[in-house]
């Protein structure tokens, strides 16, 4: 069974609240996702909704012709006339997925026609699209309420268009109020009836069940499933690209074009450009979701993988982790050594094991980057120590001038100094410190994510949580800093970064030269 997927994060998705890309933003996700995640085709725009879209599509379109994927750039169009024609038509378009009415409701309040008019006006905009060799898909807006309160009237739409040149006809569960019997239901009545035609199915999430919608329909003979990256898109959402794919390829053993590994990647991107954090418990691509927490699960994975199921986060480009904290046992501080390439003592094991049960019991965020220093401080080994200390600084900020820092860092004993100007303090202290080490000829890691939290109801004095994401060598890792100052607290996260960094590559030279895993 080949199901169909059709993307709509740059249509349906941008109408998130908030959320607006720039045409060059466009042009990225639309080329990510047709050429490296691989989806069937992509809704791009809007009809007329402003020469930003206008100058998006056409971006994007330009691009698909080169690359031979002109008609899976889809945009939505409107029963006008030739108004939307033109418009997609001048911009490029190939194909318009034409917003006619699902529901009797809709029909008689919104356009206040008659189904006879409303069927002529379709199939006038089929025959004007026709003469630009433009192809029509049609979307029934609000069909669920259709099927539930007018369902005659649904019949006699598909019934009166089904041998006109339409491509696809698409069934939105508009306001997102189906649940998955009646999915299935009205999905069965349509394919039943009409088998030689081809059936997408759109779903929202505002009772949370747009994913298991989407199983129904498919269940029932659905050809084709509109999705967006993260779920974005209207009130509560679409149903999201990554556990579609899950639910698709796992619980109904369906093909499709999808290449799962790049699925991470493009919700990074997405998430980036809308601004739209992804919960950390979203499946498959939330930061928590591939992370074990107790100790008894840690302990089951490392004798025969005990707590994996079927969404093995290789597939997705991600890895399993072991958290740290109150719930953790030994298993699961052995697992996080693994990733340093150390092995310890059953007696140094049951130490470490307590500090970090202690820490969590005080709400302590424990990572794995960590490891290395509650070693040094529970066992006393200097070769966890801080080998780069930031010595001095002194930031400056003053209004209408660009901030300043001066840096005083100390590496093996030597002092080293640097000033630099920035766009904010800490960016000024970054770049300071990059002189010192292009200066020394170090690498310093890439900085990717930059997180802020004060406790709830936190007063002007409140404790500042930094922690900061970075790549090195193609590694990502996390440190944190606390204080009652955000830039403070930023500088000691990076402190912890600068030692993390210097410590990786001493043990890569240990294993090197001594060939053997280092034993604490």
């Amino acid at each position: 069974m080949r199901i169909e997927i059709m993307d709509t994060t740059l249509r349906d998705g941008e109408q998130t609240q908030g959320v607006s890309y720039t045409p060059l933003e466009k042009l990225h996700i639309a080329s990510l996702l047709l050429r490296d995640v691989k989806v069937d085709r992509i809704e791009v725009a809007s009809a007329r909704v402003s020469s930003g879209e206008f100058e998006a599509l056409k971006l994007i379109t330009g691009w698909a012709r080169q690359n031979n994927m002109h008609g899976k750039v889809e945009v939505l169009g409107f029963v006008d006339g030739d108004i939307s024609l033109d418009w997609i038509h001048n911009a490029g378009g190939k194909v318009i997925n034409l917003l006619c009415k699902g529901s009797l409701r809709h029909l008689e309040k919104q356009l206040r026609k008659t189904p006879g008019q409303h069927v002529e006006d379709i199939r006038y905009i089929i025959r004007r699209a026709g003469e630009r060799d433009m192809q029509v898909n049609i979307y029934l807006e609000d069909w669920s309420n259709g099927m539930l309160n007018s369902e005659d009237y649904v019949f006699y739409m598909i019934d009166n268009l089904k041998d006109e040149h339409i491509s696809r006809f698409m069934l939105p569960d508009t306001l997102g109020i189906l649940n998955p019997e009646q999915t299935y239901t009205f999905c069965k009545k349509v394919t039943d009836r009409y088998p030689g035609l081809h059936f997408d199915f759109h779903s929202h999430n505002d009772y949370d069940l747009a994913v298991a919608n989407v199983f129904s329909a498919v269940r029932a003979g659905i050809k084709g499933v509109h999705t967006t990256v993260n779920g974005l898109g209207e009130r509560a959402g679409n149903a999201p690209l990554s556990s579609v794919i899950g639910v698709l390829h796992d619980q109904l053993d369906a093909e499709t074009g999808v290449d799962e590994f790049q699925i991470t990647n493009a919700s990074k991107i997405v998430e980036t450009f809308s601004g739209i954090r992804i919960p950390v418990n979203k499946p498959v691509i939330g930061e928590n979701v591939f992370t074990q927490t107790s100790g008894v699960h840690a302990d089951g994975d490392s004798k025969d993988n005990l707590y994996y199921n079927n969404l093995l986060p290789e597939r997705f480009g991600r890895r399993r982790k072991y958290a740290l904290g109150k719930q953790s046992g030994k298993a699961t501080i052995k697992k996080n050594l693994e990733e340093f390439g150390l092995n310890l003592s059953p007696e140094s094991l049951a130490k470490v094991t307590q500090r970090v049960i202690e820490l969590g019991d005080k709400k302590e965020d424990v990572t794995p980057e960590d490891l290395p220093f509650i070693i040094s401080d529970v066992l006393g080994n200097d070769r966890a120590d801080y080998k780069i200390f930031i010595k001095n600084y002194s930031l400056s900020l003053s209004y209408g001038l660009k901030p300043s820092a001066s840096v005083q860092i100390e590496i093996d004993g030597n002092l080293y100094q640097e000033t630099s100007s920035g766009d904010g303090q800490y960016d000024a202290f970054m770049k300071a410190l990059r002189i010192i080490y292009d200066r020394l000829g170090k690498e310093l890691p890439t900085l990717t994510d930059y997180e802020v939290s004060i406790p709830p109801g936190g007063k002007t004095d409140a404790l500042v949580e930094t922690v900061i994401t970075w790549n090195f060598r193609s590694r990502e890792f996390r440190t944190k800093g606390l204080d009652a100052d955000q830039t403070e607290s930023a500088i000691k996260a990076t402190e912890k970064m600068l030692n993390i960094v210097e410590n990786n590559e001493i043990r890569i030279v240990d294993k090197l030269l001594i060939g053997t895993t280092n034993e604490l």
